[in-house]
């Protein structure tokens, strides 16, 4: 999809992405990278239509390749469209040499998590006015092991049951304005053993995917 938006609001976000320093090896810091802004220029640079028309009048005079117009670009993923439910999907494996390793480290993710910074400023299913997209962690999913065997456990919130969640699912509504994470239990559970646990040993946990559902 061709976009004409405004080049001065084109990379905007729903919240200042300068005023943020996230923290290394942190869920903040994932998403700040993977919506970064970056510049196609080289081997990078991009085909442009309009460019190519003025240069070499309408697509049925161009019988080469050789005429297409390629140009230094901007590029930015961010998110149109704030889901009910956000699921995190680490990509927790590297390239050693020709083999892959599994990243083990710990990555930092919070209890709420505000997605405005990484937001488009014309966020499609956000009120006009609002700077906070908010999730609150119901979920996450550990692996233990190695990239060729290893177990997975899961950890989730067990909370009073509410409309909110299935307003959000069916009608897209937003009705919540808590700014704090869904009271509930922790719970571990591994195979056919479950048992409760507190929030700063879900917060230690190695994550794999983590899920949040939206508040705000």
């Amino acid at each position: 999809e061709v976009s004409t938006d405004d080049p001065e609001t084109a990379f905007c976000t729903l919240a200042n992405r300068e005023e943020l320093n996230p923290e290394e090896d942190s869920i903040h810091h994932c998403l700040y990278q993977f919506t970064r802004n970056e510049t196609l220029t080289e081997t990078n640079k991009l085909l442009c239509d309009v460019c190519t028309q003025r240069h070499c009048g309408p697509k049925n005079n161009i019988k080469s390749e050789k005429k297409y117009v390629y140009t230094n670009a901007k590029k930015q993923m961010l998110i149109s469209l704030a889901p009910p439910i956000l699921t995190l999907h680490l990509k927790r494996f590297q390239h050693a040499g020709f083999n892959l390793q599994k990243v083990n480290r710990h990555i930092k993710f919070p209890e709420v998590i505000d997605l405005a910074p990484f937001c488009t400023a014309k966020c499609k299913n956000v009120a006009e006015g609002n700077t906070k997209v908010l999730y609150s962690l119901y979920g996450v999913v550990e692996h233990s092991g190695t990239m060729r065997s290893g177990h997975y456990t899961a950890y989730v919130k067990m909370r009073a049951m509410t409309n909110h969640l299935s307003d959000l699912v069916l009608r897209g509504q937003s009705q919540a304005s808590e700014t704090e994470p869904v009271k509930g239990q922790w719970f571990h559970i591994s195979d056919t053993h479950v048992q409760p646990v507190s929030v700063s040993k879900v917060l230690s946990s190695q994550a794999y995917l983590l899920f949040y559902e939206r508040l705000l």
